[in-house]
């Protein structure tokens, strides 16, 4: 009879505790959208010419790139590889220095309007 009763308020006592646990965690844990830090106005503003300058470094390292591979073929007498090793750095070039400054341009003007919110 007394091991019964034992039996039975330990795991009354553990159902208990694992469900009090358990409410606690699934309300502690939902965050909400407006609870969540979002970076501020200047840091926008960094990230963004930041963007800009790792743009125009991708688009420099592909010019150099097309331009050695270019050389090297119009030295090993391949001048048609070269034209096109040549043509395909300055390509992928163009395209670095696009992305890198319309992201970063983008994450400028966000962060310029974060600033203006504040101020009025």
């Amino acid at each position: 009879m007394m091991l019964r009763f034992r039996f039975f308020a330990v795991t009354g006592l553990g159902l208990v505790l694992a469900l009090f646990s358990w409410s606690r965690s699934k309300s502690d844990s939902t965050v909400t959208q407006d609870q969540q830090s979002k970076p501020g106005a200047a840091r926008e503003v960094g990230s963004g010419a930041g963007n800009v300058a790792t743009g125009a470094a991708k688009g420099a390292g592909d010019i150099g790139k097309g331009t050695a591979k270019g050389a090297a073929d119009l030295v090993t007498l391949h001048p048609g590889e070269a034209g096109a090793s040549v043509g395909k750095g300055a390509g992928h070039a163009g395209k670095d220095v696009t992305v890198g400054s319309v992201k970063g341009t983008g994450k400028m003007v966000k962060g310029i309007g974060r600033a203006f919110k504040h101020l009025f």
